[in-house]
């Protein structure tokens, strides 16, 4: 019997949550997957150390005290983790697909790093637990993520919705031509329509590098539409994904450094803030 493909979801508890599981589920039934879905413990939330903010001559009962809370609260957090995973365990089961559980303490993406090393996608939420208070702000932890893995990673949207075609946001970049030969390669993009879009101004070149595009993804088997908007990349696709074009996206990711991204903003995060439906992205 074939190895299934191993696809990493984490959780953390959030309304995202629910959803990550529910994507998870759709990936391994599609492409015959197992899901490990994963919960890390930050190191700040192992272990506060409050006992380190007592000064000199403090008594030894209260130092005492407070380390045992450390302790205590070390292990509530494992308990939770514990319980998220659990309940994630459960939703992904009831749909039929393999799925196991791991609880990890440490830096979130030294982690997943590990984690990910033979998978085949990263599932992740597009906000954690302020989900409800932070609906603009995505959170640091999502784009170190999405910046340091080199697999794949499916940002999800706030719930699930079934998905039946997907939308490429094309610029001729490597990440963009790689993005089109995984989707050719890979089987969860059977049976879905696909359409190509580019963002630019209508030249001979651009038209070129679109249509080789196409023709990967129909010589894959794949029913392919292509498009020229006029605009910038973010408002075009945007506009597009609003008007119900597609129930994914897929696009490269970040392919500017930090720093440029600082100056002048991302696109890449323009457009996991203001979208709607899941995003594959790709470094």
């Amino acid at each position: 019997m074939a190895e299934l493909e191993k696809i990493v979801a984490l959780v953390d508890g959030s309304v995202y949550s629910e959803s990550v599981c529910d994507h998870a589920a759709w990936v391994a039934e599609k492409i015959g997957g197992h899901v490990v879905v994963a919960h890390v413990i930050g190191r700040r939330e192992a272990k506060a150390d409050l006992s380190g903010n007592i000064g000199l001559g403090a008594r030894s009962k209260l130092m005492e005290e407070l380390s045992a809370l450390d302790e205590e609260r070390a292990k509530l957090n494992h308990k939770r983790g514990r319980a998220i995973l659990e309940d994630a365990e459960a939703r992904i089961a009831e749909k039929g697909v393999s799925v196991s559980t791991v609880l990890r303490q440490g830096d979130l993406v030294q982690e997943l790093g590990k984690l990910a090393e033979d998978a085949e996608l990263v599932i992740v939420g597009k906000r954690g637990e302020a989900a409800d208070f932070a609906t603009m702000h995505l959170g640091s932890n999502l784009e170190r993520v999405v910046r340091s893995c080199t697999k794949p990673i499916l940002v999800t949207s706030r719930a699930y919705q079934p998905i039946e075609d997907f939308l490429i946001a094309f610029d001729g970049g490597k990440s963009s031509l790689r993005a089109v030969d995984h989707v050719a390669r890979a089987k969860l993009f059977k049976g879905l329509e696909a359409k190509v879009v580019t963002a630019g101004t209508d030249t001979a070149e651009v038209r070129q590098k679109l249509d080789g595009a196409a023709a990967m993804l129909k010589g894959a088997g794949l029913t392919v539409t292509t498009e020229i908007a006029e605009g910038q990349a973010e408002n075009a696709i945007a506009d597009r994904i609003g008007d119900g074009a597609a129930d994914m996206l897929v696009m490269g990711a970040y392919g500017h450094s930090r720093i440029r991204s600082l100056i002048i903003g991302s696109t890449t995060t323009q457009m996991i803030r203001s979208c709607q439906v899941p995003l594959l992205l790709f470094r």
